[in-house]
């Protein structure tokens, strides 16, 4: 896997295809305290792009932008909720449309609890993943080369795990419900900027 580091958005005419896993790094998991350090992409072919970003940088990456809005790309996430709702505060976008592998494997994995990224890739890919560097400084000005190749990793399987997951769907006639909670996912992502985070608005108490 060749990783390539870009500062402040992605460079002009990089084509990613039709389909593009997407993962996000911040200073931490409270979408109203922390901020968005790291975008993370790859199409798959075994190539990984990383954009580290600073405050700075949030009115620009054009690019960046233009591709999590590009309707004729789907972007690929495990876990898209937080992914999208960081992007859509920090980068000012609505992000569409998006493959979810966690929602995926909770609609039809329903033999197992276990829906972490770890999980799915070691059981749909074969790959046992190496999660140390989930939890470090990702605002730092130089990443390590650690942090690096723990962040193209969590890009680099997912073409695959979305093919599967696919297969699986399919299989089991749930493939519809589940493009309609991708679909849902923007509104689920402002719903958790406006404070229902934690609340479901579609419980009866």
């Amino acid at each position: 896997m060749t990783i390539y580091l870009y500062k402040g958005d992605l460079p002009d005419n990089l084509d990613f295809g039709t389909e593009v896993a997407v993962d996000t790094e911040t200073q931490g998991l409270n979408l109203q305290r922390d901020r968005l350090c790291l975008v993370q992409l790859s199409s798959g072919d075994g190539n990984a792009h990383l954009v580290q970003l600073k405050k700075t940088d949030y009115e620009g990456a054009k690019n960046l932008k233009a591709l999590m809005e590009n309707k004729n790309v789907t972007k690929i996430f495990h876990f898209a909720r937080f992914d999208v709702a960081v992007m859509q505060k920090h980068l000012g976008i609505t992000i569409a449309p998006v493959f979810c592998t966690k929602i995926a494997s909770k609609l039809v994995r329903t033999y197992t609890d276990r829906h972490g990224l770890k999980n799915l890739t070691e059981e749909l890919v074969g790959v046992n993943m190496d999660k140390r560097q989930q939890s470090s400084d990702w605002a730092a000005e130089n990443l390590s080369d650690a942090q690096k190749e723990y962040a193209a990793s969590d890009v680099y399987h997912l073409h695959k795990m979305m093919n599967k997951l696919v297969e699986m769907l399919t299989r089991e006639g749930r493939m519809d419900v589940a493009r309609q909670c991708f679909d849902f996912l923007p509104t689920r992502a402002q719903l958790d900027l406006m404070g229902w985070e934690d609340s479901d608005i579609f419980a009866h108490s």
